[in-house]
């Protein structure tokens, strides 16, 4: 089996190793770099600067830790970014280190489907077909250009621009309080900016419980993030003293800098999908089966190409699929259970239902909630904001849904995925014991008041 994979991203390149573990002889085309959106311009870069600005967080509150310092610690941008090039030359390598161990052939060009046994790709030294008997794209998606906003790379930024700043901004306005925008006010807040977040919907990180939504607002005030939801951005104009922002509940906002982030667009353009005959959707996205299946026999497409749930891990599995199915097994996707995680200032992550799908749902349920400000080791941490709500079935005890904001949430949710995806219940989390004094104690009380029987909470009246 010769497969051909046009894109290297974290759907790509998981899908070439995967495929090459089961025995196929597999060529990955990419035409930037590898690792895709994730690597390069999205998770991991993000994630790199958010470790400076944490530790530059607690920096300024040393004392309160019994530290003392001689002199003061000052943010460099520049400096955070060259970490950020680092990191992310380190793990380009690693992939490439993995493609080598595996036998896998990359090829450094633009891959466009001929036919669906044929790829085409264009590099700096030519054009060359090359015959496979099955193809994935997984070609991902970029941030939308939205005509309202005169993008420059410099005052008015997307979010790969955002990643190349090497001076602080000292004011900036995020068009989107999704988890994009949400990450970056948090980024850049702590460097000293004054963020400025609008969004259109009622609340920030909307696809988020409510309960977490509001305590995120919160912990935003405390942070003097300005957050004004239910407006759009109407009107922009370049001026001399800045970016002018006319909102459309008459307000203007005044700001160093814009940042747009919303919306995707996919990358399904100019790769020869029409005339193969691979079908799309409204959106210009790849239309697929649970197998990864697109409508032409022998091609598949995984990722943020196919407009599903855009997140990296998704497209990993989804690549695991595709390589399986390609390989003569008959697997498919399962998307009933796919944690998430907002690497805000606190933390927030979430599997399973949210409470307001529960309701529209007409499910019998009922919550625990378990504050960190109630475990010791968030006080020994100095981190005791948030809380950890679990939603169960009130008839079955299944777990339902767990949604945690918090310190480490990201670490934290897979205990709850594992549990829901194995259809366990609330008192399979309780009868666990749980390392002292540890987090994770705090799914466990929260579990744990789902019946109201929380150990270090007081009696319900």
């Amino acid at each position: 089996m010769r497969l051909g994979i046009i894109g290297a991203g974290p759907g790509g390149y998981v899908a070439a190793i995967k495929a090459a573990q089961l025995g196929a002889e597999v060529l990955i085309v990419e035409d930037t770099e590898v690792g895709g959106t994730c690597l390069n311009s999205g998770c991991i870069p993000t994630k790199t600067l958010l470790a400076s600005t944490e530790l530059y967080s607690k920096v300024k509150e040393m004392d309160r830790f019994g530290l003392q310092l001689e002199g003061s610690v000052q943010p460099r941008l520049d400096l955070m970014m060259a970490r950020k090039r680092n990191v992310i030359e380190t793990q380009v390598k690693g992939i490439k280190r993995l493609f080598k161990s595996w036998g896998i052939k990359l090829i450094q060009g633009k891959g466009r489907l001929k036919a669906p046994d044929l790829i085409e790709v264009s590099t700096d030294e030519g054009t060359e077909e090359i015959k496979v008997d099955s193809v994935i794209v997984a070609t991902g998606s970029k941030p939308a250009e939205i005509p309202l906003f005169p993008f420059d790379g410099r005052t008015i930024l997307n979010s790969t621009d955002a990643l190349e700043l090497t001076e602080i901004p000292r004011s900036l306005l995020i068009v989107g309080a999704g988890v994009i925008g949400c990450e970056f006010a948090c980024i850049f807040r702590e460097l000293g900016t004054e963020v400025t977040l609008i969004e259109l919907l009622p609340r920030a990180v909307s696809t988020e419980d409510e309960e977490i939504s509001d305590l995120l607002e919160r912990e935003f005030k405390k942070k003097k993030i300005k957050l004004f939801t239910g407006v759009k951005a109407e009107r922009v104009e370049l001026k001399e003293d800045g970016v002018h922002t006319h909102l459309s509940d008459g307000r203007e906002l005044v700001t160093e800098r814009v940042l747009v982030s919303i919306g995707r667009s996919f990358n399904s353009e100019g790769i020869g999908l029409e005339e193969v005959g691979v079908a799309k959707g409204e959106r210009g996205e790849i239309k697929v089966n649970r197998r990864m299946e697109t409508s032409v026999k022998g091609v598949y497409a995984v990722g943020d190409v196919t407009g599903g749930i855009l997140l990296a891990h998704v497209a990993s599995k989804e690549g695991i699929v595709a390589a399986r199915n390609i390989m003569g097994e008959d697997v498919e996707m399962e998307y009933n259970v796919v944690p998430a995680a907002i690497f805000t200032s606190p933390e927030i992550a979430s599997v399973g239902l949210r409470e307001h799908q529960a309701k529209e749902m007409g499910l019998s349920y009922i919550t625990g909630h378990f504050p960190f400000r109630a475990l010791g080791k968030a006080h020994a941490m100095g981190e005791i904001s948030g809380l950890v709500k679990v939603i169960a079935d009130s008839r079955t005890d299944r777990v339902l849904g767990v949604h945690i904001i918090g310190p480490h949430a990201s670490d934290l949710i897979h205990e709850a995925a594992l549990a829901i995806r194995a259809s366990l219940k609330v008192k399979d989390i309780v009868e666990t014991i749980h390392a002292h004094p540890t987090l994770s104690e705090g799914i466990m009380e929260a579990a744990e008041d789902v019946h109201g029987s929380a150990v270090h909470l007081p009696r319900k009246s």
